[in-house]
């Protein structure tokens, strides 16, 4: 038999909701995923009643769920061992939370500068670039894939050619295969061109990158909008009906291993082209 007493003494399910500021529904939704069960039910008109020892658990409930945690992990947090597991849960689905945050400042970024490109022309140059000996790193690799493995491909290069007492004579680059961009999966190779013998260890291995004709664009801040800058470049390349088949190419002038901030980043992006105005 349920206790009138204990229920009369309890919050029903109203004042529990003004007090939390959790709405009936949302009261209701907790009670039957096992979120927040309220500590009494009247068996024969199903009212239900909390108690004010649970308002504290409902104020925790409402800022993870504010920060759209999962029930789940809401419950884990909930029923953690001590402090130190449950600050562990919540410090993980921050770092989450930032890291979606910056991938959204990124989108947001790189869609004003889509709906408000700079005033004036961007420069275009014709660019004969000759064989270059450089250690460089290649793979087939997954479109989706191909930003954390180029990250990790240039950070082994540079740790490579300062081991081993190496020379650059100029900046790093990447050349990327068509099929990349085309079907989504292709090869692509990133290299620092240097002085001296290249000794093959790890991933990296001796490179002639191929001399090549190319019109070059120069591309200002954060690789995440490059594709407005290979837009330009493609056009200008089509227009002027001197694109041919080849790989792009990318140079990095100043990136990851000159600045954290990536406004400073700049990036020449080639376009392999039929030269009518210099070399052959």
């Amino acid at each position: 038999m349920v206790d009138n007493g204990l229920m009369a003494a309890g919050l029903t399910v109203g004042d529990f909701s003004r007090v939390t500021h959790l709405s009936i529904k949302t009261l209701r939704h907790y009670h039957q995923v096992g979120l927040l069960e309220p500590t009494t039910v009247n068996p024969d008109t199903g009212y239900r009643y909390y108690s004010t020892g649970q308002i504290p658990t409902a104020q925790v409930i409402r800022r993870l769920r504010d920060l759209e945690m999962p029930v789940a992990d809401v419950k884990a947090v909930l029923t953690a061992p001590d402090a130190p597991a449950r600050n562990s849960l919540i410090t993980a689905h921050l770092g989450r939370l930032e890291a979606e945050l910056a991938q959204t400042r990124a989108a947001v970024e790189s869609l004003r500068n889509l709906l408000q490109p700079p005033d004036g022309a961007t420069a275009i140059e014709h660019r004969s670039v000759p064989a270059t000996a450089a250690a460089a790193i290649g793979a087939t690799v997954e479109r989706g894939d191909a930003l954390a493995w180029w990250q990790g491909a240039l950070g082994e290069l540079r740790a490579t050619v300062r081991a081993q007492g190496l020379h650059a004579t100029g900046p790093s680059g990447g050349v990327f295969a068509s099929a990349l961009f085309q079907h989504d999966r292709g090869e692509a190779t990133v290299f620092i061109p240097v002085q001296g013998r290249v000794r093959p260890i790890g991933r990296v291995t001796p490179l002639v990158v191929p001399a090549a004709e190319l019109a070059i664009i120069s591309h200002h801040g954060s690789l995440a909008d490059a594709d407005l800058s290979y837009a330009k470049l493609g056009s200008y390349v089509t227009t002027h009906e001197i694109s041919i088949d080849g790989p792009l190419r990318e140079y990095y002038l100043r990136g990851t291993g000159d600045t954290a901030d990536e406004a400073e980043w700049r990036t020449e992006i080639g376009w392999p082209i039929f030269r009518a105005d210099g070399p052959a």
